[in-house]
């Protein structure tokens, strides 16, 4: 049985997680993480997961990665500040092959360097998944859990202080599924003592006692190949609005998002060419969808609460074909949680018209096409509400 039931975003993450099968998670709080912690209190004992309030960053992410290797789904977060801390833990884990969920609910936007690249050691790379709101918030936790279980590495789903503190009207069912049965490879105890335990570690999975010692080489050579089957068996996906004949272009994730679709409805309700290309998946990054996106374009506009991060996967996946132009800046209120108030429809509205006013001719990429004060070139989008239309 389902019903309707009004939620503050930090809670849809939190039953999205339960719903997805969590079953252990553990955390330390900071704003605006803190909520979802509190949420996954509440919501773990009754279907008889564990939720623990770390010391740390640090003993949070080692706790999940010792219910992950036991086959539990586990999960863990904080924003990105306290993301760092577990950066050495994420890389280990990717090499050791175990998959857990991590959650950032950033501060703006300035985690998508951190995200998409990781500040850990070695060569290693998590998929991350970008909901637009709330309401997509269950598909895609779902997804993550799915993909850190099918390829064994930590996928990182990026939300943020706007999403953890909309409201919205969501359906939900009594209880959630059961989580999956636990993997082979998993360290269940069962295979304790039988002269055939077996080993999950970032140094590989051969034992020193079998005579042959660790091959780190070929321990990394298999993690190598496992990441390009990983690369290439994640589909990139992305939500495009109103390309077919856009003359500009916007591309924009998460929240900044919302503003943009706003922004582009009003701007097509007057009958100007605009268009939206919404990355849903920020690693593997749709540079195709860009690309095709742009092809008529004579400019892509960049739309993100940062000082200029995934601008740079967009002009890679152009390569120089379509001018790239940036419309950002890291906007926040004073305590540097939230959205500023002149991040609004209003501001990136105007800012997408005199880009459409902007002759092709002599553009060069990088451009401005802002005669203002740059600050107010570099700082558009940030009302409050989930309807932004």
């Amino acid at each position: 049985m389902s019903e309707t039931r009004l939620m503050e975003g930090s809670e849809v993450f939190a039953d999205a997680m339960v719903r997805a099968g969590c079953r252990f998670f553990a955390g330390y709080p900071m704003t605006p993480f803190t909520e979802v912690l509190e949420h996954m209190a509440t919501a773990l004992p009754p279907v008889g997961g564990v939720c623990i309030n770390a010391e740390s960053e640090l003993e949070a992410v080692g706790m999940v990665w010792g219910a992950a290797a036991t086959g539990t789904r586990a999960a863990t977060g904080s924003t990105g500040q306290g993301l760092s801390l577990m950066q050495e833990s994420i890389a280990e884990a990717s090499l050791a092959g175990i998959g857990f969920v991590v959650l950032n609910m950033a501060r703006g936007q300035g985690d998508y360097f951190q995200a998409t690249r990781g500040g850990g050691h070695g060569d290693y790379r998590t998929p991350v998944l970008a909901p637009s709101g709330p309401s997509e918030v269950s598909e895609l936790m779902a997804e993550a859990f799915e993909l850190a279980d099918r390829w064994r590495n930590p996928v990182v789903v990026l939300g943020d202080y706007y999403m953890a503190h909309t409201w919205v009207d969501m359906d939900v069912t009594d209880s959630p599924p059961d989580p999956p049965d636990c993997p082979d490879w998993a360290l269940d105890g069962t295979s304790g003592g039988t002269g055939a335990a077996k080993l999950v570690s970032p140094l590989g999975t051969t034992k020193q006692r079998d005579g042959v010692g660790y091959d780190l080489a070929a321990h990394y050579a298999d993690r190598a190949r496992r990441r390009a089957e990983m690369e290439a068996g994640i589909a990139p996906r992305a939500e495009l609005t109103d390309t077919d004949d856009a003359e500009v272009v916007v591309v924009a994730y998460s929240t900044m998002a919302r503003y943009a679709h706003a922004a582009v409805t009003e701007l097509r309700r007057e009958g100007l060419a605009v268009g939206l290309v919404r990355p849903v998946t920020l690693w593997p990054f749709p540079g195709d969808a860009v690309r095709e996106a742009s092809r008529g374009a004579h400019t892509i506009v960049v739309y993100e609460n940062n000082a200029g991060q995934m601008i740079d996967d967009v002009r890679l996946s152009v390569l120089g074909a379509t001018p790239v132009v940036g419309h950002n800046g890291f906007a926040t209120d004073s305590s540097a949680f939230g959205i500023a108030p002149d991040v609004t429809v209003e501001n990136l509205t105007s800012a997408l018209r005199e880009v459409l006013a902007t002759p092709r001719e002599g553009r060069a990429d990088g451009d401005r096409p802002h005669a203002g004060d740059q600050r107010t070139a570099d700082r558009h989008g940030a009302g409050s509400g989930e309807d932004l239309t």
